[in-house]
């Protein structure tokens, strides 16, 4: 009776084994492909690998803030 116990545990482990791996395998296919939509996006990423895209990624946002900045500045100047 305890042996039984036991076997129904492992088989139950190696079940939890195998769907953690498919999903780790599914989460991995899923950020892979929206890394290369995002190395697609941003000017100069392909090619970058998963670190420095992130780092490209940060830049070109605060790049693209600091022209909306500017441009808000100038129309306020250009309207008054």
């Amino acid at each position: 009776m305890d042996y039984n116990g036991g076997f129904v545990r492992v088989k139950s482990s190696l079940r939890t084994g195998k769907r953690t791996r498919t999903r780790t395998r599914r989460i991995n296919g899923i950020l892979l492909r929206k890394v290369k939509k995002l190395q697609k996006l941003i000017p100069g990423g392909r090619g970058l690998n998963a670190d420095r895209l992130f780092d490209h990624t940060a830049n070109y946002i605060m790049h693209l803030k600091l022209q909306v900045d500017v441009l808000q500045a100038l129309s306020d100047v250009y309207r008054s």
